[in-house]
């Protein structure tokens, strides 16, 4: 039920273009802890109203933190709800709803701009008061929905992506400022993100089903 209920809202373009700032905010996310974690200064996030977002971080504008914090946005999404159908698989369904909102409140206290702030405290506060003051059916349902979500919904940007740079369009995005910095084709770098994202998807997808296949 939590699957199909993930995937119409994935292949639903009104409630995609809502819920796609869910997966906004984790690629935004993505770009920000990787920055951090190789030792670049965090300047801010923004969130747009459009779903689009931006992380700026100061550095070497070149060199393997770049990299790394450049490829990180597009797989962050799947990677986290790969993360999050393990802990699922162990039953740790309230650990899995604190510790996003404590990723939440981080990206909050670092989000720069006032749609994006609204985004992010609104998306908090959801998460927050289902963790808080439901019952555990309910924070199941939550969560499992959650994590289907991010499995699927991690997938469907990376071909949008492709879709607008074969039009001409996005000529600065993470794909192709990572093809100017290594010398590896854009398309390249956007069939790795595919094969995360679907890896993921597979592999978080078989964590969550398999407990029903062996009642």
């Amino acid at each position: 039920m939590a699957a199909a209920a993930a995937l119409l809202v994935v292949l639903t373009h009104a409630t995609w273009r809502l819920a796609r700032h869910a997966i906004t905010i984790a690629h935004e996310g993505g770009h920000a802890l990787v920055a951090v974690l190789t030792g670049r200064r965090l300047r801010g996030i923004k969130v747009h109203s459009d779903t689009s977002g931006l992380t700026l971080s100061a550095g070497r504008p070149t060199g393997f933190g770049m990299v790394l914090s450049l490829f990180a946005g597009y797989v962050t999404p799947s990677l986290l709800g790969l993360a999050g159908a393990v802990l699922l698989a162990k039953g740790r369904i309230t650990l899995l709803l604190w510790v996003a909102v404590l990723l939440l409140f981080a990206m909050l206290v670092m989000t720069r701009n006032a749609y994006g702030v609204l985004s992010v405290l609104a998306t908090t506060g959801v998460v927050f008061a289902v963790s808080w003051f439901t019952p555990p059916e309910a924070q199941a349902a939550f969560a499992y929905a959650g994590v289907w979500f991010l499995l699927l919904g991690g997938v469907k940007p990376v071909g949008e992506l492709q879709r607008l740079r074969r039009r001409g369009q996005l000529p600065d995005s993470d794909a192709d400022q990572l093809a100017r910095l290594t010398r590896v084709p854009a398309f390249l770098w956007i069939l790795v993100f595919g094969l995360i994202t679907l890896g993921a998807a597979l592999v978080g997808g078989a964590l969550l089903i398999e407990p029903l296949v062996n009642r």
